[in-house]
């Protein structure tokens, strides 16, 4: 029997030991180039890059020529009645004629007041604030899956704190047993110390399962298999130098993308005004052509049936000058004018948006980097007070009350310090993603 024991607990052992060398190690970079490549939201910003960029190409500029292929072909059948003043009536029946035709046309406009001009640079900068868009895609995905990533970590490091406690509140079980067993205790203690360790039970496999959907969580971003969660990510926490962070500071306005997205609105809404000024040039257009007809007439009563055909070259110049159009180009000026007055004042309240939710993330971050600090020294001070109080325990100075109360402390303390260093990272990240540098340095 003893050795039937032995041999289940070395394949526990083992199935153990492979489930951990089987677990995969997802690294923060691995997820956010997964992100990048699989994530819906970034494909469909991908796209609208794409739109823009052939938008803004030249075979979207209006400044090629148009090449038009035209043929065409007519038959007639006519009965024709001819009645003289003198002479005999002629009745003639099924009269045929046929026109052919083909032409190849070229037409440029040389000159159309530099509205196509101003429009192509227009779609330049429309291409660019596309660009601009995705990256706002791109830093609001990092910002959401490092905040699902970090939260897979904090709920490993807990587990491994639980997993902790759980083995010591399952040791004082034992403990009280053989006190019971010796008549140095009464059996309300082991009673006790088997409630504590299925509280302890409790907690652990409520935040196992929090694990296991926060996982999901994760798999859902990165486009991966729902059930896949045998894997681990990475714990360590690296923070930006405060004088690194400085820097970002100042450089905010020159770097966040909402700034420099109502930059480029400006832009074009600057060139929508130039693009209704230009109406008021002429238009200077060159047209060519290459033309062949082929026509057969019937024979009539005064004249014979003739075929002819003719083929050429045509060239020509247009000069096209809207002088008064009713008021609809002074109109459409009035309301670019105005458009751009919007964009100014949708900048100086962006601005203004910026440099306090900026002061407000900087605070923010200060604060949950200063508690994160507390509770490291917290959690030193609570591990001194339980190795003292598990000495006290052993000795019988204390009881089991007075020791369950400093396992709870440093139990609380390690998840505290467990959630201020995440929460303090997620604050920077914040912090990072309105100086325009989230996507600059390394997480």
């Amino acid at each position: 029997m003893r050795l039937v024991q032995l041999i289940f607990y070395f394949s526990v052992v083992l199935f153990s030991s492979f489930q951990c060398f089987a677990q995969e190690k997802l690294g923060k970079q691995e997820v956010i180039s997964q992100m990048l490549e699989n994530n819906f939201d970034i494909k469909l910003a991908d796209n609208q890059v794409e739109i823009a960029e052939n938008n803004q190409s030249i075979w979207n500029s209006g400044y090629l020529p148009t090449l038009t292929g035209l043929a065409g072909a007519n038959y007639d059948l006519n009965d024709r009645l001819t009645e003289p003043e003198e002479g005999e009536i002629v009745d003639q029946r099924g009269i045929e004629s046929n026109r052919y035709n083909a032409s190849i046309n070229v037409g440029y406009t040389l000159f159309d007041g530099l509205g196509r001009f101003y429009n192509y640079k227009s779609l330049k900068e429309q291409y660019d604030l596309s660009q601009l868009q995705a990256r706002e895609t791109i830093e609001n995905s990092v910002l959401q899956i490092m905040s699902v990533y970090y939260e897979i970590a904090r709920l490993s490091e807990n587990i491994n704190v639980l997993e902790e406690t759980l083995e010591i509140s399952k040791n004082r079980v034992t403990r009280a047993q053989y006190q019971f067993e010796y008549g140095q205790a009464n059996n309300l203690v082991v009673l006790n110390a088997r409630v504590d360790v299925n509280n302890d039970s409790i907690a652990l496999l409520e935040t196992e399962q929090q694990l296991k959907n926060t996982k999901r969580d994760l798999n859902v971003l990165i486009d991966r298999e729902i059930s896949e969660n045998q894997f681990e990510v990475d714990t360590t926490v690296n923070f930006v130098s405060e004088l690194e962070l400085e820097n970002f500071i100042d450089e905010a306005e020159a770097n966040n993308v909402s700034l420099l997205q109502i930059d480029q609105n400006l832009e074009i809404s600057d060139y929508d005004i130039k693009i209704s000024k230009s109406g008021y040039l002429p238009s200077l257009d060159l047209t060519g052509s290459y033309g062949w007809n082929r026509n057969r007439s019937a024979a009539t009563a005064f004249f014979p049936g003739s075929t002819t055909t003719t083929d050429g070259f045509a060239a020509g110049v247009s000069l096209r000058w809207g002088i008064f159009e009713g008021g609809t180009r002074k109109v459409q000026i009035q309301n670019s004018k105005i458009r751009y007055e919007s964009q100014e004042i949708i900048k100086e309240q962006i601005e203004s948006e910026v440099e306090r939710d900026i002061a407000n993330a900087l605070g923010n971050y200060q604060n949950k980097l200063y508690i994160f600090k507390v509770q490291e020294e917290n959690v030193k001070t609570n591990l001194d007070n339980f190795n003292r109080s598990q000495e006290q325990y052993k000795l019988g100075r204390i009881t089991s009350i007075e020791f369950r109360q400093a396992q709870i402390n440093l139990l609380d303390a390690r998840t505290s310090l467990n959630l201020a260093k995440y929460d303090a990272k997620l604050a920077e990240l914040q912090l990072l993603q309105l100086t325009g540098q989230l996507l600059n340095v390394e997480l």
